[in-house]
């Protein structure tokens, strides 16, 4: 049994969501419960929902997690409605969407624990399955993380990955987040955060994307130019501090 701090670990997995009722489902199913009971790791789901009108809840119930009603909109402001209702000691992301490999957390989470580090996020190009990304959204991707590259001095491969798995105690290492961006740019700001801040151990692994379940809900010109905008008024921000 793998403790932290001589007790027991207790997992929080957040998953924002909104009209999912397609992939919310497999999602909870993929996250390895049994592997985690096995570990003597504890399991909680928490689901903030962005007042879905579809069977997202009814269904989110049904599996055993949490579900918190978040009528806000926005996936920064989701997670940060999210971050505030975990009590775990390690928190866990993804979207409700069936894209991300939830059943490789026990992996993950060993890993963070093994090299001792406070953050992982996740490089879904390592392992791109065909179908889960087109060729617009690979591109938009890729300017963004050369970006963030250049602007912070860092090397992560896939700045917009939405798989993180973190030592709840690391937020408090870093800005807080209540001030982070409400939008998508969360997702660049957490790993700017994580990845510059002194006696933040921080690290990318290669992960997976799978092809979506349900409707696509980016918009990915218009999210890309908002995030694109973030990061030069993020390092500005960062500079003046």
């Amino acid at each position: 049994m793998q403790c932290l701090g001589g007790t027991a670990l207790k997992i929080s997995v957040v998953i924002p969501a909104l009209n999912e009722e397609t992939g919310i489902g497999k999602t909870i199913d993929a996250i390895p419960a049994q592997a985690f009971q096995q570990e003597g790791w504890t399991l909680e789901i928490i689901i903030i929902d962005g007042n879905s009108t579809d069977r997202t809840r009814d269904i989110a119930t049904q599996k055993g997690a949490k579900v918190i009603i978040e009528p806000h909109k926005g996936y920064g402001r989701a997670y940060k409605t999210g971050f505030t209702h975990a009590t775990g000691d390690i928190i866990v992301t993804g979207d409700a969407d069936a894209t991300y490999p939830f059943d490789k957390l026990h992996t993950y989470i060993t890993m963070l624990l093994n090299d001792h580090l406070d953050f992982i996020t996740t490089d879904r190009f390592a392992n791109l399955k065909h179908g889960a990304m087109n060729l617009k959204h690979r591109f938009g991707n890729l300017v963004l993380a050369f970006t963030l590259d250049i602007l912070f001095l860092t090397r992560i491969r896939d700045s917009q990955s939405g798989m993180w798995i973190f030592r709840r105690d690391a937020l408090q290492k870093i800005e807080p987040i209540g001030t982070f961006n409400d939008g998508m740019p969360f997702s660049e700001e957490i790993k700017i955060e994580m990845f510059t801040t002194k006696h933040v151990k921080s690290k990318e692994i290669p992960s997976s994307l799978y092809p979506r379940e349900g409707q696509v809900k980016l918009e990915s010109f218009k999210d890309g130019i908002k995030n694109l905008r973030f990061l030069f008024v993020k390092r500005v921000h960062q500079h003046t501090r």
